[in-house]
This record gives structure tokens, sequence and C-alpha cells, in this order.
């Protein structure tokens, strides 16, 4: 305030009214950039890596906009690159068929190892080498030349009532034996988490085998199959059935619902045991990613998904969303982590997914859904 009255003084009414502007623009720059440069704490080095990082990615995902919204906007607090987002519940190939070329997508994101194994097969994606993501992923769960990589884990577990007796070391395979006749609930055998499971099991005992253990499964049947993995908690809570076969995932949002509300009574009324293929682990299905085929923006894209491999992205994917990180040593939302640890079924996607269509078959063959 006083360097402004003296310098009003001076050149009030003088000649050398007219330097004014000359003299102090100077000033008031040296004095703006000396400000920005006392309130900032970005080294040189973060400023040019931020300049660098400006920009945009595309995306085209079949994720619930809630689940991957969270993870989005983290990029970009941490990143400056903004996420164009546009979210495809289905639909999904027919868009990037119709796009071809003038496919504006950098990253494409599904659920189910099926549906983004499609988007490959259908050429939609073009391979990645990132020692990030080679790091972070298990190489069961990327394809060998980078052209898909999984984000996160879904196991297909057994609910059963809290109250049931069974056995150590439950198999798969145990669910088909007649003493569970008349017990069992499930979502229809054509769902994708349901076909990937049958596809693992041709892949482990062949079609002759599986289609019996599809038989043994539908004729314990208490219902006919429909609604969703929920609807396997909320039937059981409702005496209809005693066990049945849902993701883990689910069992975190009912468990973590408002206490009395109807969700949080059917995750109270059951309890999760992890059956095997026998000598092998617990069958995973995944969501995951590939780099678009036509990607205008690359390098933003890959800097996207490296991101969705890194420890503050992986710890959202367990907490927010109560699925398992692909990434080894994250920590999980609390209600996953009292279900003990996950041995994943170490067959590669790629190998699973090639019985997808076998198993479809099976389905309608011993009229699963009927």
């Amino acid at each position: 305030m006083r360097l402004h009255i003296i310098l009003n003084n001076f050149f009030r009414d003088s000649p050398h009214m007219r330097l004014l502007p000359k003299l102090l623009l100077p000033a008031a720059c040296w004095l703006v950039l000396a400000g920005c440069q006392k309130e900032s704490a970005e080294s040189p080095a973060e400023v040019s890596q931020r300049a660098a990082a400006a920009g945009e990615v595309n995306l085209y995902t079949t994720r619930e906009p809630g689940l991957i919204q969270p993870l989005l906007d983290a990029f970009t607090a941490e990143t400056g690159i903004q996420v164009n987002t546009v979210f495809l519940k289905d639909g999904l190939m027919e868009r990037l068929n119709a796009e071809g070329e003038r496919s504006t997508a950098d990253v494409l994101m599904t659920v189910d190892s099926g549906n983004l194994l499609d988007v490959v097969e259908a050429g939609h994606s073009q391979p990645l080498k990132s020692e990030v993501l080679e790091a972070a992923i298990p190489a069961h769960l990327r394809g060998a030349e980078g052209e898909w990589f999984a984000l996160s884990l879904r196991d297909r577990v057994v609910y059963a009532d809290k109250d049931m007796n069974l056995p150590t070391g439950l198999t798969y395979q145990d669910l088909a034996l007649p003493a569970y006749k008349g017990k069992l609930c499930i979502r229809s055998g054509q769902h994708p988490y349901n076909t990937s499971l049958i596809a693992a099991m041709i892949a482990h005992e062949g079609e002759a085998k599986t289609e019996s253990w599809l038989r043994g499964i539908k004729a314990n049947l208490a219902r006919k199959p429909a609604g969703g993995d929920r609807d396997v908690a909320r039937d059981i809570l409702a005496g209809i059935c005693d066990l049945g076969l849902a993701n883990t995932y689910y069992v975190g949002r009912m468990k973590n619902a408002e206490p009395g509300s109807e969700q949080h009574q059917w995750g109270e009324a059951i309890k999760v045991v992890r059956p095997s293929f026998g000598d092998f682990g617990t069958h995973v299905n995944i969501s995951g990613a590939v780099l678009a085929k036509h990607a205008p923006n690359r390098d933003n894209a890959v800097r996207l998904m490296e991101y969705l491999v890194s420890d503050q992205a992986q710890a959202m994917y367990a907490k927010a969303n109560y699925e398992y990180p692909v990434k080894a040593g994250v920590p999980l939302d609390p209600v996953i982590e009292a279900l003990g640890p996950l041995q994943v079924d170490k067959l590669p996607m790629s190998e699973i997914q090639k019985h997808r269509r076998a198993a479809s078959e099976l389905v309608d063959k011993v009229g699963f859904d009927q």
C-alpha cells in the first residue's frame, strides 16, 4: 500500500506519467512469477512432467459407472489427463465394428474374460509391451503378447446357509453329488460367470465329464436358474435353497450394506466356502482392459492402464468394489479378507476361453435353464 502511494505522488501530474506502464509491467510480472514460485511445491521436473501429461484419453467400458469412475477421477487428479468415458452396458462390439478405423477409443475395458477376449479376437486391440503391467500382473492373467490385461479378480464360490455343515476341501465337482439334491440355487447357466466356470471345467475334465457334472448340478437345483448372485443369498435366507454358486464381491456389498437393510440381512444369512477343481485352485473371472487398435492418444492410454495396476488404484478395486487385486500385497476390504486366502486356478484364461462356445452349447444341450 505504501509503495502505491509513493508512486502515485511521484507520477501524478508528471511528464513521466507516460513511463508508468513501462516501469510497472516488468515489476508486476516479476512479483507474479515470484509469488507463483513461492506457492508452488512442484519442482521444475514435476512441472515439466505435468505439462507433458496434459491431454485426454478415451475409454469405452462395460463396467458400471459407479464402480470405475472413482478410479478415473483419481487418475485425472494425479496426471492431469482427462478421461472421456463411454459407458456401454451392451453393444461394445457392435460399436467398434461400426466405427472401424475411425474409432476414437484408446482403452477398451470389460468385465468377464470372455467379453475381453472377444474384443481381442475381433481385431480391436493392439499388443502392448509394458514392464509396469508385466511386473504387476501374473502371466496367466494377461495375454502372452500383451494383447489383454486383467485388472481385478472375481472368484466363483459357494454361498451356504451359515448353519450348514460342509466338508472341508469342497470341490466344484462335489456340488453334483446326490447329497445336494434340491438344495442348490444359481443364476442362468448362460450368464458369462457360469459359462466361464463350465469352460474351466471342460478344460480340466473334458466335455463328457463336464456334461455329466452339469446334469448333476441341474438335478440338484431347488428352483429354475434365474436372477443374480445376490438372489442366491436372498433365497438361502428364505429357505428356498441351502447353497449356491456366486461371486465373492457381492458378499462385500451385502455385508457392508446399511445394517437392517434387506441386502445386509442376505449377507448375514450366509457363509462363503471356496471350492476348487480338486488339485487346482478356485475359478476366477476378471475385469480387464486392452489398448485399442486405433488409439489416437496411445501414450495417455498406456499411462491409464499402468495407473490401474498401481497400489492406489488396486486398493480402490479392493476396498470400493470388493474385488481381488491382480497385484500382490494390496490390502483387501475386511469382509473379503475374512474369507481367507484365495488360491487361484492357474490355468491360463486364454485356455479356459477356448471352451466357452462348448460350455454354452452344453448348457442348452442339458436344458439347464429350462
